[in-house]
């Protein structure tokens, strides 16, 4: 009972609030961390590249949703500290999606950018990826007090881009893998959760 209270009143802890985004923040690092040490210690298997571009990418996913889930766990706790960690988790959704385009950009293609524009016109989960990737640009140079206050109104119009940044980025991932569809349905799934959460909240 005593661990549970002290859950609730988190928000009223000043001590933890010093603490607690210094190590969210290392711990939304570390599986970039891992990774990189996996790629140089070649402890990635057979295809290093493709598992590291392939995980930094599912890791971008995977903060895009955490992302999307902190307002509606913010209702469910009653407790209003979740929303301070929207906007870290929406900024490392769009590092590790970058680090994701970087990876496939440098590593896979060489900046070969012929080869690289063809693979944008002729294969369709690049090129939902890289719309994903475009959409998500603005939202990540907007995600500052300054851009909020210049934007006004506008600035919630313009982040509800981010449903539209992850439909892409579930179907990116849906047409990459093609066979083993286990994981990109888990995320199907997640995604439209926070949808119907989404619309109960304006029903």
């Amino acid at each position: 009972m005593l661990l549970y209270y002290s859950f609730m009143t988190f928000d009223c802890l000043p001590l933890l609030r010093r603490t607690a985004k210094p190590a969210v923040f290392l711990l939304c690092l570390s599986p970039l961390l891992w990774l990189v040490y996996g790629l140089l210690s070649d402890a990635l298997g057979a295809n290093p590249i493709e598992v590291f571009t392939r995980s930094v990418g599912e890791w971008g996913l995977r903060f895009l949703l955490l992302t999307l889930a902190m307002t509606p766990l913010r209702r469910l706790l009653g407790q209003g500290w979740p929303l301070r960690y929207r906007r870290m988790l929406g900024l490392f959704s769009f590092f590790y999606v970058s680090v994701h385009l970087l990876s496939y950009l440098w590593l896979d293609q060489f900046f070969d950018w012929g080869e690289i524009f063809i693979d944008i016109t002729k294969r369709p989960f690049i090129t939902i990826g890289m719309s994903a990737f475009v959409l998500l640009v603005p939202l990540a140079l907007t995600s500052n007090r300054y851009a909020i206050k210049r934007l006004g109104r506008r600035w919630k119009k313009l982040h509800r881009l981010v449903y539209v940044v992850a439909i892409c980025a579930v179907l990116h991932y849906f047409w990459l893998v093609k066979a083993d569809l286990f994981w990109p349905s888990v995320y199907a799934a997640i995604l439209s959760l926070l949808f119907l959460l989404r619309l109960n909240k304006r029903a």
